[in-house]
């Protein structure tokens, strides 16, 4: 009786045991995927964050290449500079009539408003924008070229096109230098027949 007994228990002790080692297993195992999870979605929230961190940066890049969004931009400061100047310009005609009337003795003291100063100023804003207007038509004008003498697309990207027929920057220079270079020989052969047809002194 007893042998039996003492092997029961030693058995009961082995499979309590075995069992006590199984739920630490699987308590580690648990622990590990809670680390792991968490490791996940941090390293998710830090490419959110880098992603929400680098789409003002984008977004300020494409304003400073945009030339249309510069013009419509200066179009307020474009604004505030016809009314200053119009202000200044009324502001000194009235000063002036009142100072030839007599009504109104000089101040030399009194500092009037600079009208040349506001006037550049509005002159200024035009040239920026009338520079940006001209950039903008230039490239457009450059982008139909494009289309019209080189159908072909090219990929912006480093990596290599998905399309077959499509063509790499790389290729594109190489394109663009041999056109350069076509337009100068081009232009070189109608200089020297011009030179030749020209009587000769």
């Amino acid at each position: 009786m007893f042998p039996q007994q003492t092997m029961m228990n030693s058995n009961l002790m082995m499979q309590q045991q075995a069992q006590q080692q199984a739920q630490q297993q699987a308590q580690q195992q648990a622990q590990q995927q809670a680390q792991q999870q968490a490791q996940q979605q941090q390293a998710q929230q830090q490419a959110q964050q880098h992603q929400i961190s680098q789409q003002p940066n984008q977004a300020q890049q494409t304003e400073k290449v945009d030339n249309i969004s510069k013009v419509k931009g200066l179009v307020g400061p474009l604004r505030d500079a016809l009314s200053t100047t119009i202000k200044t310009a009324a502001q000194l005609i009235q000063q002036n009539n009142l100072t030839d009337a007599g009504s109104k003795a000089v101040d030399h003291n009194n500092t009037t408003p600079r009208f040349d100063k506001h006037l550049e100023e509005f002159y200024s804003i035009c040239d920026q924008i009338e520079l940006n207007l001209k950039t903008a038509k230039l490239c457009l004008q450059q982008c139909s070229s494009s289309q019209t003498y080189l159908p072909i697309p090219v990929a912006t990207s480093q990596q290599p096109p998905p399309e077959t027929n499509a063509l790499t920057y790389n290729q594109y220079l190489e394109v663009v230098k041999l056109q350069i270079g076509y337009a100068k020989d081009i232009h070189d052969t109608l200089i020297c027949a011009a030179q030749n047809i020209s009587p000769s002194e």
